[in-house]
């Protein structure tokens, strides 16, 4: 017989928000292409990758990468694999849960934002709403 336990009168803990760390993903194909055009611009091995969201496009926010020297004040560093990540504070929120892709297959050539939290993509998949 199954133990069933009431928990309806327990007050439940309060955690701190799961680290953006387990919440983005980056793929080993996409990590592979960082560093491919990292060495193919010359890039020290220290520049990190910035991801971001930015308002824009015809569903209202866009990705942003770029590469960076360093982080800036409210930034959030990660590490992947040995990339340096860095997100802005505004953009925590959105990239929350998403996975970093890359593809290079009949379609096109590029990086891919996998959003489960986006309600809305574009037809051309470069912008999404929430």
């Amino acid at each position: 017989m199954a133990e069933v336990m009431n928990i309806a009168n327990e007050t439940p803990e309060v955690t701190e928000a799961a680290p953006l760390q387990d919440e983005l993903t980056i793929t080993p194909k996409a990590l592979e292409e960082i560093n491919n055009i990292k060495k193919a611009n010359n890039l020290p091995d220290d520049f990190g990758l910035r991801v971001g969201v930015k308002g824009g496009g015809c569903s209202g926010f866009t990705y942003t990468l770029a590469f960076d020297s360093q982080s800036r004040e409210g930034d959030r560093v990660l590490d992947k694999d040995g990339v340096k990540v860095y997100v802005d504070s505004k953009s925590l929120f959105y990239l929350a849960g998403i996975t970093l892709d890359f593809t290079d297959g009949l379609n096109g050539r590029g990086f891919v934002f996998n959003n489960p939290n986006a309600t809305h993509t574009c037809g051309c998949g470069n912008s999404f709403s929430v």
